[in-house]
């Protein structure tokens, strides 16, 4: 069966530097949870936490994955990661090249079906 662009997200995850995020990519990646990760080495974040306005620097990794996936990854992320509320936001996939699709397709777990 072929799969569809909404077969695919693209996951959003901060971390509070590259070596965490590292970390994150290598055993979620490793896991077959996700394709491919990307990490985006520093940025500048501010947010609210906690009553007050907050400034880090921080890591952004971004995860290509299949819809199945995303319930499993997101609770692999949260085991692994140090913040209590991490940052981890699904995007649709509005299109790709169909050869990359594959790809991801090719290089993640088959979800589970219910036989």
């Amino acid at each position: 069966m072929k799969l569809t662009t909404t077969a695919f997200r693209l996951v959003y995850v901060t971390a509070p530097d590259s070596e965490i995020a590292a970390g994150i990519a290598s055993t979620i990646v490793s896991e077959r949870l996700a394709a491919c990760a990307n990490i985006l080495p520093e940025m500048h974040s501010v947010y609210h936490w906690e009553g007050k306005v907050e400034q880090s620097r921080e890591a952004v990794l971004l995860f290509k994955t299949q819809v199945d996936l995303i319930a499993p990854l997101m609770e692999r992320i949260t085991a692994l990661h140090p913040y209590d509320v991490p940052c981890i936001m699904v995007l649709d996939i509005a299109d790709g090249l169909p050869a990359f699709l594959d790809w991801i397709a090719a290089e993640t777990k088959q979800p589970a079906t219910d036989a």
